[in-house]
């Protein structure tokens, strides 16, 4: 397949880089920066530097593509517009270009519902997280609503705190509904999951969660 992975200098998108090209798929990477991705040249591997947040700096980067996944995510704890300005440059972008499928990673941590124990729902969440995570949290509200506002097929994925350790290949997954007792992931299995849910029709229109 012919796949284009925003985000490709973070941790989430090099290992979607990385295993995609592995996985035999011809990646196109979009980047702000080249020097920062961190994947060896490779014959099946494009790098376009855009801005994710323009839409017309965006729209080469998606033309041809089978399927656009996005690991954008802020950096520290200030506020920020990142994930929502990107998902509505490239929802307008995928639009033009005719390309149907986006997967786009978000965060469990912003979302309560019954999945959840009431600890987490009534306690960690909404008081302890929310506190110190308010304007990501609030950024990647608004990207969701960006996302499901389309008219795309997206995936919406959701992952707990993120680690950077080896892909172990177990991880548990739920549609529509967070993973009582999902408090962490590697960004390997992350990307593995996402990968794996690139040709699942059944994934279309849901947030899928993640986790160990």
């Amino acid at each position: 397949m012919r796949l284009t992975i925003f985000g490709a200098t973070g941790g989430t998108g090099t290992q979607l880089v990385r295993q995609a090209l592995e996985e035999g798929h011809d990646v196109r990477a979009v980047v702000r920066d080249p020097a920062r991705l961190d994947v060896p040249a490779h014959e099946r591997l494009e790098v376009l530097t855009a801005d994710v947040r323009d839409p017309v700096a965006t729209a080469p980067a998606v033309e041809g593509a089978d399927a656009v996944l996005s690991a954008l995510g802020p950096r520290g704890r200030g506020p920020t517009t990142i994930c929502s300005d990107g998902a509505r440059a490239i929802v307008e972008a995928m639009d033009k270009a005719g390309v149907r499928r986006l997967l786009v990673v978000s965060a469990a941590g912003p979302f309560t519902d019954a999945g959840d124990s009431a600890v987490i729902r009534y306690v960690i969440k909404p008081i302890i997280l929310e506190r110190l995570m308010k304007d990501a949290f609030d950024d990647m509200r608004r990207c969701e609503d960006e996302v499901q506002a389309s008219e795309l097929d997206w995936t919406i994925i959701r992952p707990p705190q993120l680690v950077d350790k080896d892909a172990t290949g177990r991880y548990r997954t739920a549609t529509d509904l967070n993973l009582r007792g999902g408090r962490k992931i590697s960004r390997a299995d992350l990307a593995a999951c996402m990968l794996g849910l690139v040709a699942d029709e059944s994934s279309v229109h849901h947030r899928v969660s993640v986790a160990y």
